[in-house]
């Protein structure tokens, strides 16, 4: 049973060529679309939570939001451009925004959620709801 779907189409999506491209002139091809990318998590779960670790690299925790409405999880943000003096001839470092957004099952309590970014990996605990377990009620002599 799958307990969170990821509700979030393509991984990168631009109009124009692809960051990295060669032109005919032997440039790194740039688009001026703007780029919207998806980062890519891996999901986990042991017997009380199930835990996310998504790649952000170059991601600063201010520029990073996580928002849980109703059951939809979503992480955007944003990666800022490297300072650099060099020409670059190839790129695959993605840098832009970004938007991730899964819908969480019901036994996740989104209240409890926290999250942790460290080295480029941000990871995302999801408790699940304990279990309602059937108990007998003693009945006391009034």
């Amino acid at each position: 049973m799958t307990m969170i779907s990821q509700s979030e189409t393509g991984n990168r999506t631009r109009s124009a060529k692809r960051s990295g491209e060669i032109d005919e002139s032997g440039k790194a091809a740039r688009s001026s679309t703007p780029t919207m990318y998806a980062p890519r998590f891996d999901i986990a779960e042991t017997s009380s939570e199930f835990t996310m670790f998504g790649d952000l690299p170059g991601v600063a925790p201010d520029q990073l939001e996580i928002h849980v409405d109703q059951r939809e999880l979503t992480i955007v943000g944003k990666v800022a451009p490297r300072e650099h003096s060099e020409r670059f001839l190839y790129s695959e470092y993605g840098i832009g925004d970004f938007r991730r957004s899964f819908t969480l099952d019901e036994i996740i309590d989104g209240q409890a959620i926290k999250a942790e970014l460290a080295n480029g990996v941000l990871v995302l605990h999801l408790p699940k709801i304990p279990e309602v377990k059937p108990r007998r009620i003693e009945v006391k002599a009034g």
